[in-house]
């Protein structure tokens, strides 16, 4: 009888360790904006379940762009979360006012064949923007090869990346997880880090949510997460979406490309705030836009052109040139890319062949 209750024991005890292995316990988000970077992302929680599925947790909202930024085709899988009490405040223009221990989440990755989603996909990083008491941290994550977790990485890190794209071409990245110090080339404001995407323009759109399609600023006033939201007012409040033909004319469409791409940087409150080219939507100066613009200091990045854009002749324009040359010292944008953007290009060129 004794040898039966214990092998009865051992057999419960298997299964419970087996079922916790199976479906691991799920905790409240973890997060003190005080405190040091945890080790690893999982330590967040800010997922459910198995981290590589990324169920997003509870208050753990998922969002995408109008027009997302570029890096070398990874997708991302954006979300945010906000801690009990806390939700921004909107702004027409800027990125939203979050509130102190807000966390934007944006995790890259590439799938192994992107016509077959049921082949898997390999995550690479995970970027966390940590809204601290005083100021944005950047914190970065690297995905172990069993993708079971992510090891925070502050020095960067260089990765082969190889998977077959919609055409059935198979496609070589080298890609590159930026350095802590690299961040703030682009998310850089005033000299001060800024998120990029969270701005309502580029916000403005739909999801398909777990519980259905709604406009991601309606779902994030519902839950709490956005106060001063004004539906009627913010129906234009939009970019178009640059690769989709029906969301805009060719130079909306190309303008949203540069804008969301470009003009962290290139504004007067920018990184790259010398060199006269302001790519913000709320600049209608032809010339600030690069029309007929001579360079200020771009040396072989020029590439014996004459000015940003030279209507009607796109291989004229450095505009172009530097978005189609993969050398570091010529291409733009200098971080966030090792290949050309194909589609960008030819939507590029298509409107300076177009603009008179």
């Amino acid at each position: 009888m004794k040898k039966v209750t214990v092998i009865t024991g051992l057999l419960l005890l298997l299964c419970s360790l087996l079922l916790h292995q199976c479906k691991p316990a799920d905790k409240a988000v973890t997060l003190d904006v005080a405190a040091k970077p945890f080790e690893r992302l999982s330590e967040y929680h800010f997922f459910k379940g198995h981290l590589k599925d990324l169920v997003p947790n509870d208050r753990v909202l998922p969002y995408d762009l109008i027009t997302p930024l570029f890096t070398d085709y990874a997708h991302k899988a954006r979300f945010v979360w906000m801690p009990e009490g806390g939700s921004p405040h909107y702004t027409k223009d800027e990125v939203l006012e979050f509130p102190v221990g807000t966390v934007l989440i944006k995790n890259f990755f590439y799938e192994n064949d992107e016509r077959d989603a049921s082949k898997g996909r390999r995550i690479l990083e995970t970027r966390l923007l940590v809204r601290r008491a005083d100021k944005w941290d950047a914190i970065d994550y690297v995905w172990n090869d069993e993708q079971t977790d992510a090891e925070l990485n502050i020095v960067g890190e260089n990765m082969k990346v190889d998977f077959v794209n919609d055409k059935g071409e198979k496609v070589h990245i080298d890609y590159s997880v930026p350095n802590k110090n690299q961040c703030k080339n682009c998310h850089n404001l005033n000299n001060v880090l800024e998120p990029i995407g969270p701005k309502v323009r580029y916000l403005n759109r739909d999801y398909a949510y777990a519980d259905g399609l709604k406009n991601q600023l309606e779902k994030w006033t519902e839950a709490g997460l956005l106060k001063g939201y004004n539906k009627a007012e913010n129906l234009t409040n939009k970019i178009a979406d640059a690769f989709n033909p029906h969301s805009g004319t060719l130079e909306e469409r190309a303008k949203s490309y540069l804008e969301i791409n470009c003009a962290h940087c290139h504004r007067k409150e920018g990184s790259a705030n010398t060199s006269g080219l302001f790519l913000l939507l709320s600049d209608k100066n032809p010339e600030s836009w690069g029309v007929m613009k001579s360079p200020v200091a771009a040396g072989k990045a020029s590439g014996d052109n004459l000015y940003d854009i030279v209507p009607g002749k796109p291989d004229e324009s450095i505009l172009v040139y530097r978005m189609t040359e993969n050398d570091p010292e010529i291409r733009m944008p200098e971080l966030g890319r090792s290949v050309q953007h194909k589609e960008a290009v030819e939507l590029i060129r298509q409107w300076i062949t177009e603009m008179k």
